[in-house]
């Protein structure tokens, strides 16, 4: 590790003026912070913020609407683990989702860290593919046992090398498997209870140049973090009616207390960590049975992003190297879909859905260029066997165009416009049934 040399703080923090062997770490922190924004809050997640929904391809169909109301298969453990108690018997679900996302820079007088001007980085989108899969276990006539392994948070940024704002991020991504053992009880005919625990180990890292003022040189630096968090997850679904049922479903946060470093090529490697919490989420969705052949689906999910307000990046010795601002706002999520049973063994689903981003507009950065969106989708549902569904969905995502004009100390300004961010989304699924 280089030699500490403190400069002058300024409101309690230490302001573009803590050195380690000539690297002007008030400017590397921020890009420790940058790294774990990307990561956590990248902008090329599919719902807002930093999640994937995109946890079955039976509900991407419907845009996942009424996803805890739906209970189609073993899925349901993510989005309400009441929901096991309509799956008899026991169950086998995977699924796989290949995301392809939009997002360049329209640039309009952006400079580097060294004041010069240079290309707008191309496509920022990284394409994907998402896994999922779920079992379900019927005990007995109350109880069911389940597991999940999903992956509630991922995907990538990564702008072209040289990039005007290569100072600011070039390429990040986030890595994170969360296993989630659940548990569902039929109390009686109306009403299921359920619960489960999760296990989420996440791993981010990213890449950007450097600027080293005291050799008045750029460097490579990369930053690498990881971490293992806790939470839980219950829901509850009550039959209102033969035709109509409410599925309510609560996520917790996750505590990450994320550690690693950040390697400056050919002048130090620093140990830095910081904390992390992902918000927590209440849903309720509803799941109507118009007539035989049609039914609706309906929810409203509520996030609490407004908890994530700044996060500070510390050495391990606890020193305050800079803090990254997000100021998030709470965010709510409304979904509409309907299922078509065109005949025995097939049916048919469209949705729509309208997703708030918990960026303000102040705080949005090249590493945020988050906004509001709107989906739309359709998809299908085919009864291959009596033990074998197969479900396959599509999925077109708007983002609202989003303007952006910051500037970082060392990193330059970058300014500009995100013109008609969009995504595709295409996902195949299989469920066994035994």
């Amino acid at each position: 590790m280089g030699h500490l040399k403190h400069g002058i703080k300024k409101n309690g923090v230490i302001n573009d003026s803590l050195f380690i062997e000539g690297v002007r770490w008030g400017a590397s922190a921020t890009a420790t912070a940058a790294a774990v924004a990307v990561a956590l809050w990248t902008s090329q997640g599919v719902a807002s913020g930093f999640q994937l929904i995109e946890q079955n391809a039976s509900g991407l169909g419907n845009s996942f609407a009424g996803q805890a109301a739906a209970a189609e298969n073993a899925s349901t453990i993510y989005f309400n683990p009441a929901g096991m108690t309509r799956l008899p018997g026991r169950q086998i679900s995977a699924a796989v989702h290949y995301i392809k996302p939009s997002s360049g820079l329209t640039d309009s007088g952006s400079t580097n860290a060294l004041g010069a001007t240079g290309t707008s980085g191309g496509n920022a989108g990284v394409e994907a593919i998402v896994p999922n899969m779920y079992t379900s276990w019927q005990i007995d006539p109350q109880l069911w046992l389940g597991l999940g392994v999903t992956v509630p948070f991922g995907l990538s940024t990564q702008y072209d090398k040289g990039w005007v704002g290569d100072y600011q991020t070039r390429k990040s991504s986030i890595k994170t498997t969360d296993i989630n053992p659940s548990i569902a009880y039929k109390v009686n005919d109306t009403v299921s209870l359920g619960a489960g625990v999760s296990v989420q180990t996440l791993e981010a890292t990213i890449e950007r140049s450097t600027y080293i003022s005291a050799y008045g040189i750029t460097r490579e630096s990369k930053l690498e973090l990881s971490e293992t968090g806790y939470g839980f997850n219950l829901g509850a679904m009550i039959n209102l009616s033969p035709e109509t049922r409410i599925g309510l479903a609560y996520r917790s946060s996750i505590k990450q207390n994320l550690g690693g470093n950040v390697n400056i090529t050919g002048i130090a490697n620093y140990s830095v960590s910081t904390t992390v919490k992902t918000p927590d989420n209440l849903s309720w969705s509803i799941a109507h049975q118009i007539n035989p052949k049609v039914e609706l689906l309906g929810d409203v999910t509520y996030t609490w992003w407004s908890k994530i307000k700044s996060m500070p990046i510390t050495t391990t010795t606890g020193t305050t190297l800079d803090t990254f601002e997000f100021q998030f706002r709470d965010t709510y999520r409304l979904g509409l879909g309907a299922n078509f049973k065109l005949r025995d063994g097939l049916m048919l689903k469209a949705g729509t859905a309208y997703d708030q981003s918990p960026v303000v507009d102040q705080y949005r950065t090249a590493t945020l260029p988050d906004n509001d969106r709107i989906w739309l989708s359709f998809g299908a549902k085919y009864q291959a066997t009596k033990q074998l569904t197969l479900d396959m969905g599509y999925a077109h995502v708007f983002v609202k165009d989003a303007s952006l004009n910051i500037t970082k100390t060392n990193q330059g300004t970058v300014k500009g416009q995100y013109n008609n961010p969009n995504v595709d989304i295409l996902s195949a699924q299989a469920t066994y049934s035994f």
